[in-house]
Order: structure tokens, then C-alpha cells, then sequence
């Protein structure tokens, strides 16, 4: 038990003791996380982790860190903080496969207004959640309460991912060819980009979000909500059985942005629009806004997470290992002038 008490401290809005309760009731969710390699438990000043390099030539660290963006308005709108965590891991480990990093261990920062322990532990067992399906550990974190700075039920939610990688295994595009094949992965709906053009096409702050919207076959905020997907296990099983060329992960920006980012310069990528599943809340939010197609593709995800590039010969195979996520070819590479073109 901690007799840590400041009466000062708590006049001033921060209440200690609140924390202390805070990282009990979140310390079964991280020990879900917990695999080989982890050194340290909570409390400490630092997360110890010792990774094993066995069989690497070369290893090299991986970073990445995001957080969930106005997303988190939508939680604290319908009071639901649970799921938040797996877009703030997904957001970072997503990122860190697209060199072909296995992500190692997490760490999540969480600025509130005033600490309630219930709703933190909720945030941090989306975070355990995120991190048990990426296959990464929770070794650590932060909450600090802002009194005067945040409203009370307001709170922001960021984190921090590092993996490692063979240098002979990274994926830099170097090998890729006009021809090779776009392989993508299906998005679970936005993930967690593109949030303030949402809230204010479908007005959330005075919107109904938890009347059923029948195109969504749900509540426009459960459909909000929906947490992005974590690509790391198939993806990295994917580039073991198949010499994958590139990884883009589709977040802010769209195809426009994202796309490009993975491919060897003075190549185009060629999509074909009619082979994506365009989910139903894309379709809603465009009608809704009266948002150009363009303007859509250039912000959203449109239905697709993540895309890989592998060569023709290559496609089939990768297709077979990825059935589980049900992806499917969206183009191919090209030399036109265009980094994408849609047709």
C-alpha cells in the first residue's frame, strides 16, 4: 500500500492517490501483454525489455508513435473508453510492419482532466487488447492529470511502439517493377483517421449517436467507434512465406498520400476501384457531406488498411496466406506519371 498523500496537491486538482488506484486496476490488463523479453513490471522510472536477436545479421530498431486524434471525442461522447486503446496501438504498430519490424513492446501516455481510475483502466485495456493481437507488450506508460488545463471528462490518448528487423529483411522498394501486384487487406471502417471532417459532417456533438442507423446496420457511434484492425501477425507471416516487396499502411491522407510512400520511385500504382468493398459508413459520410470522390480518397481509407506489393508470380501465394483476412488484388505497379491512379 502507498501512503503517498499531498492535501496541497489535491486542492490543487491533482488527487495522487487516484493514480495509485489507477495502476492497480490496470495491472491485470497488462499482464496479458506480457511475453518473453520483458524485464519489468509497473512502478518503476523505465520499461525493461530484452529482445532476442537470435539469427539476426543486423538488427535494427523500429519506431513509431501516433496517437487516436479526434476520435477520442466520439468515446467520450458515448461514454465508452474500452475500445480506444486498440486504435492507439494499431495507429503505431501498423506503421512499424510497413518496413517489416515485428513490433517488441508499447508504451501509452494518457492526459486527463481529472483522473478517474474506472475510466483509465477502461482506456488501458484497449491498449493490453491492441497489444495482445499485435503480439507486443505493455511495458510501461503515463497519466497525468491536468487540472485547469482539460475539462474533467476530457482526456487524450497517445503511444509509442518499438521493433526490430534484419537490415537484409527491410522493405525499401528497391526490387519493385511495373507489373507487380497490390495486395489489400480490408479496413474494419475509418480506423482513426479523418475524424474532425467526420464529427462535423455528421454533427456528433448534437447528432443522436446511439439511435440506429439502418444503411449501418448499427448505431452511427458504435459504427464511429470501430476499432482499426492490427495487421502485424498476418503481415509478418505474410512476408515470411512470400518475398513481399512494400507495405503501406492507409491512415490520414488516403490512397493519395499513403500509396506512394512504399513505392520505388518512378513507379505508379494503378487501383481499381470496383474490387474494394467500400464499407457502408464511407458511403454515408459521403452522401451526408456531399464529399467529391476525390476528397474521399485523398482522406479515408475507403475500406482498405493496408496494402502490400508483391511481384504477379508471387500473388497467388500471398492471396492463399491472407485469406483469413479476406484480401484481394486492388491493382498493380506501373510507369505512368502519376504516383496513383484510380479507374
Amino acid at each position: 500500500m502507498n501512503h503517498s498523500h499531498s492535501a496541497s496537491y489535491a486542492a490543487a486538482g491533482v488527487d495522487i492517490e487516484a493514480g495509485y488506484r489507477s495502476v492497480q486496476l490496470m495491472k491485470e490488463h497488462v499482464a496479458r501483454t506480457a511475453i518473453p523479453g520483458v524485464v519489468s513490471g509497473l512502478g518503476g522510472f523505465g520499461g525493461l525489455f530484452a529482445p532476442d536477436l537470435t539469427g539476426m545479421r543486423e538488427p535494427v530498431l523500429v519506431s513509431g508513435t501516433d496517437g487516436v486524434g479526434t476520435k477520442l471525442r466520439v468515446a467520450q461522447l458515448m461514454d465508452r473508453h474500452d475500445t480506444i486503446g486498440i486504435d492507439c496501438v494499431a495507429m503505431c504498430v501498423n506503421d512499424v510492419i510497413c518496413c517489416g519490424a515485428k513490433p517488441l513492446f508499447f508504451l501509452d501516455y494518457i492526459a486527463i482532466g481529472k483522473n478517474d481510475p474506472e475510466k483509465v483502466a477502461a482506456i488501458v485495456s484497449g491498449v493490453a487488447e491492441g497489444c495482445v493481437q499485435a503480439g507486443c507488450a505493455l511495458i510501461g506508460g503515463e497519466t497525468a492529470e491536468h487540472p485547469g488545463v482539460m475539462a474533467p471528462d476530457d482526456y487524450d490518448l497517445a503511444g509509442f511502439t518499438v521493433g526490430v528487423v534484419d537490415k537484409p529483411k527491410m522493405l525499401d522498394g528497391g526490387d519493385m517493377k511495373p507489373g507487380d501486384v497490390l495486395i489489400a487487406l480490408p479496413s474494419s471502417g475509418l480506423h482513426s483517421n479523418g475524424f474532425s471532417l467526420v464529427r462535423k459532417v455528421f454533427d456528433v456533438e448534437h447528432a443522436g449517436l446511439t439511435r440506429h442507423v439502418d444503411e449501418l446496420g448499427q448505431s452511427l457511434g458504435e459504427a464511429l467507434l470501430t476499432p482499426t484492425r492490427v495487421y502485424v501477425k498476418p503481415v509478418l507471416a505474410c512476408i515470411e512465406a512470400v518475398p513481399v516487396k512494400g507495405v503501406s499502411h492507409i491512415t490520414g491522407g488516403g490512397f493519395y498520400e499513403n500509396i506512394p510512400r512504399c513505392l520505388k520511385p518512378g513507379l505508379s500504382a494503378k487501383i481499381e476501384k470496383k474490387a474494394i468493398g467500400v464499407p457502408a459508413i464511407f458511403n454515408l459520410l459521403q452522401k451526408t457531406g456531399a464529399i467529391p470522390e476525390r476528397d474521399m480518397f485523398n482522406t479515408f481509407n475507403m475500406g482498405v488498411g493496408l496494402v502490400l506489393v508483391v511481384g504477379k508470380e508471387d500473388a497467388d501465394k500471398a492471396l492463399e496466406g491472407l485469406k483469413d483476412q479476406d484480401a484481394f488484388i486492388l491493382g498493380e505497379l506501373t510507369g505512368d506519371d502519376e504516383p496513383v491512379v484510380l479507374l
